[in-house]
């Protein structure tokens, strides 16, 4: 008779591996800047949105305040209204997926944003945790 290390290791060996790095399975598609005159344009702005799953208004408010700029949405792009450069544009949307999208316990993507009363909350899908996100 086998004692329990064994049937342990045994049955470890017949579980399969998986990698704890969840990056695998979420990856950002490329934010297109181009600036045009004196405006900047997110020319895949659509795309984006529906990447991340999120309401564009969300994300055309969340970068008008942080780039501090009037943003307009024509079609597919989202039109800012001064020059600002492509990094910072990128900067920008790279944090609105880390705020307001990527689970902050299991780093998944799989999460909705919710009120309840007059604040906001972001619930996972994944693991289930619930974190606040203020008035937003």
């Amino acid at each position: 008779m086998e004692n329990y290390e064994q049937l342990l290791n045994k049955a470890y060996e017949k579980v399969k591996q998986i990698s704890s790095v969840s990056e695998d399975r979420f990856k950002m598609i490329e934010v297109k800047v181009n600036i045009i005159g004196n405006k900047t344009v997110i020319s895949n702005f659509s795309q984006i949105s529906t990447h991340i799953r999120r309401k564009p208004d969300n994300i055309i408010k969340f970068l008008s305040k942080e780039l501090a700029a009037f943003c307009k949405p024509e079609g597919e792009r989202l039109i800012l209204n001064r020059k600002i450069p492509e990094q910072r544009v990128i900067e920008k949307v790279n944090l609105y997926v880390n705020k307001f999208v990527l689970c902050r316990e299991c780093k998944k993507p799989d999460t909705e944003i919710f009120k309840e009363h007059s604040f906001s909350f972001m619930r996972c899908l994944a693991c289930g945790a619930k974190h606040s996100l203020g008035n937003i």
